[in-house]
């Protein structure tokens, strides 16, 4: 039987943290307000996204694993959030989009990667 991983809420917290992050660093950089509206607006979308594809993924048993869960919650909450966001009346140029494919990606994928090769290393210090 695999081993439920115990702090899966912590890691989804911290992953949903990080879609904030990329929506207060674009509106940043795109000179729009730091207001919590604002940042909403851009969010949300993507943090309903994740949430359902990080359900859909059985988080307890998955929430670090890169491959293939991590690559399907980052593609899933682009492709979803996308759809959501053109749905709330948002755009989606296609600049937007890669950079969020990008920067999504370096954010969800990157924090399942650190976990994993500390795991990794954690594992090899206990076993030597």
């Amino acid at each position: 039987m695999k081993e439920r991983i115990r702090n899966w809420p912590l890691w989804t917290v911290i992953d949903l943290a990080l879609i904030i992050l990329f929506a207060i660093l674009g509106r940043r950089e795109h000179e729009h307000a730091l207001d919590i509206g604002g940042i909403f607006e851009t969010a949300v979308p993507f943090l309903a996204a994740y949430i359902v594809m990080t359900l859909i993924s059985r988080p307890w048993l998955t929430i670090n694993r890169v491959w293939p869960t991590g690559l399907l919650v980052w593609l899933g909450t682009v492709a979803v959030g996308m759809a959501l966001r053109i749905a709330m009346g948002s755009t989606a140029a296609i600049a937007f989009v890669i950079v969020t494919i990008l920067v999504l990606g370096v954010f969800l994928l990157g924090r399942r990667l650190i976990c994993s090769l500390l795991s990794k290393r954690s594992a090899k210090q206990q076993n030597a």
